[in-house]
């Protein structure tokens, strides 16, 4: 039949081209070229593209890390933020690690392939878990907030990195086959957790020297961002769209961001409970912030989850200088009422403030003739408080370290002030550098033979710290008296409370009794909490902070009995500045 006739030669099967000569041949080039490729370049080519991404993935965990506690600092304080960070970076990437193979058969995609996700979503995580913090408190909620972010970041990079070098990441492996097994199997766990340690640390100094900068990657939510992006870069994901929702949200409506539209978002909503933003920034110390309380009229400047100080609006404007909303920073004044065997005149007077604050004291100095200097190691603050608070300055500010300033000055120029305020504090714990003996003496030696020092000390009495530092203020200065803002709290006074207030301790470097002549009416300046503290009530006994046979001072080689109470410390003073500003300030900062 036309057309329908079958054709006489049969079709080969799968089994036959198989074993057809040609296929074989093909088989066997194909082999021959895989041989050829398989040198030792082309081996150490493929181990380096390896260890090359399992370094990048532990470079950018080392930086996350130091941006999470970042992004804890002013809903928690820095302090607080740290208590279990290393430990839960530590497990987070124990369990990555060892549980790679189990991570590996649950997960629908790849631990490198999820951690752009965990990344991008962790900014809108933090937010959500910030409006909780005071219901899980300083102690938890840094943990809680961590555990859910940090730790999955910690676990997926240990194990991309697990896989890649054991062979499992789809690079060949990298495993250190020339050394004796015990050693090949532990070297790539350790090398990878020395090189994590090595970047976290590097990546710590570089941002606490440049946040501030004016360039916008240096800010907390845009670093967590350019880490997101570079999780996507290097560990590339089909699954990035299932990031969208929460890269949109931080994009619009995460009022962290340091945009002008979410700062607008971010007044607007503050508006509506009576608070004002007036500005925020990053610096070097934290991150900075202006907020007013337009239903009790104050002003406060805050960083991270600390008050530097504030005043009240309209009585600045009755008044000589800003009225304080703090008594202390009106004690320290009372530095001028010390008596002395031949008084100075304030015209011919010369002091030193180490610590800016909002400008408190040292307004008062220059408003009253006295020749003064400010050292602040933050130039934000000093930009903010002369920006919003009124600062008088009759000198430019030394914007530096005061440990090294004060100590070149001492060398260069001994006995230069009759007065000298130290006023330094943050995030609930004192800077240990500038309470210890030689800093102490720096001053010391930066004192006029009859001047004197006011020293300002805010933290909890009960604790063994106040007594140390009262200790080694005394080693240099022999002459001191204290005095506590406030009267001792009944609980306190009975040892079942913390005892958290400020002392200002005043103190002559010369044998004598201190006493203060009664503050008259250019003292004041007008000011009603100039009036109500100029005049040191509430003296504590000096035996207070002598008690004991403990005789060692705090020495710059040997901070470690104070850093060990900062925690205590700084969580009592978490709680206090929740008393002060509203959960809804700290947390929206």
């Amino acid at each position: 039949m036309a057309g329908g006739q079958a054709s006489s030669k049969p079709s080969s099967t799968p089994a036959d081209d198989a074993l057809s000569p040609q296929r074989f041949e093909r088989e066997l080039k194909s082999l021959a070229a895989k041989a050829r490729s398989d040198t030792w370049a082309g081996r150490t080519r493929r181990q380096l593209v390896v260890y090359l991404r399992a370094a990048l993935l532990l470079a950018l965990l080392g930086v996350y890390s130091n941006v999470s506690q970042l992004n804890l600092s002013p809903v928690y304080g820095a302090i607080p933020a740290a208590i279990w960070h290393s430990k839960v970076l530590m497990a987070g990437c124990f369990a990555g690690w060892a549980g790679n193979e189990a991570l590996r058969r649950s997960l629908p995609v790849s631990a490198a392939q999820a951690l752009p996700l965990v990344a991008l979503y962790t900014p809108a995580l933090q937010f959500f878990l910030a409006g909780l913090s005071g219901r899980l408190g300083a102690q938890w909620g840094p943990v809680a907030t961590e555990a859910l972010t940090l730790f999955p970041l910690a676990a997926l990079t240990a194990a991309a990195v697990a896989d890649d070098l054991e062979g499992d990441g789809g690079g060949g492996g990298a495993r250190l086959t020339m050394l004796p097994g015990f050693v090949a199997d532990a070297a790539p766990g350790l090398g990878s957790w020395g090189m994590l340690k090595l970047v976290e640390q590097r990546a710590g100094e570089h941002l606490r020297a440049n946040m501030g900068r004016a360039v916008a990657v240096y800010t907390r939510l845009g670093l967590e961002l350019l880490l997101g992006v570079a999780y996507a870069v290097v560990a590339r994901s089909r699954f990035l769209v299932y990031a969208a929702p929460p890269l949109l949200h931080t994009l619009v409506a995460n009022p962290h961001v340091a945009s002008p539209a979410a700062t607008q978002a971010l007044v607007s909503r503050m508006m509506s409970d009576n608070w004002l933003l007036i500005e925020r920034r990053e610096s070097v110390t934290g991150y900075l912030s202006v907020v007013q309380n337009m239903r009790e009229g104050f002003r406060a400047l805050r960083c991270d989850h600390s008050l530097l100080g504030g005043n009240w609006v309209q009585a600045a404007a009755d008044g000589d200088v800003s009225e304080p909303i703090y008594g202390v920073f009106a004690m320290l004044e009372a530095v001028r009422l010390a008596e002395s065997a031949k008084p100075v005149a304030d015209e011919d007077a010369h002091a030193l403030v180490v610590g800016l604050g909002v400008g408190t004291t040292p307004s008062a100095f220059v408003t009253l003739g006295i020749n003064t200097t400010v050292v602040e190691i933050d130039r934000s603050v000093y930009e903010l408080a002369a920006k919003y608070f009124q600062l008088k300055e009759n000198n430019p500010p030394v914007i530096a370290d005061a440990v090294s300033y004060t100590a070149a000055l001492a060398a260069s120029a001994p006995e230069t002030y009759d007065y000298i305020v130290h006023d330094v504090f943050t995030g609930g714990a004192e800077p240990v550098d500038l309470f210890t003996l030689e800093f102490f003496q720096g001053l010391a030696a930066l004192l006029k033979p009859d001047g004197a020092v006011a020293i300002n000390y805010a933290g909890d009495l009960s604790l063994p710290t106040p007594k140390l530092i009262y200790r080694t203020i005394k080693h240099v200065f022999p002459t001191c008296r204290i005095f506590r803002e406030s009267p001792v709290d009944a609980e306190a006074a009975k040892g079942h409370a913390p005892d958290f207030t400020n002392l200002v301790i005043f103190c002559k470097k010369t044998a004598g009794p201190l006493r203060f002549r009664a503050p008259t009416a250019r003292d004041l300046l007008r000011s009603p909490a100039r009036e109500e503290f100029l005049a040191l009530k509430h003296e504590v006994a000096q035996d207070v902070l002598l008690s004991g046979e403990d005789a060692s001072v705090l020495s710059r080689n040997d901070t470690s009995a104070v850093v060990k109470w900062h925690e205590t410390s700084a969580l009592g003073h978490w709680a206090i500045m929740r008393n002060a500003l509203p959960d809804m300030v700290w947390e929206q900062w």
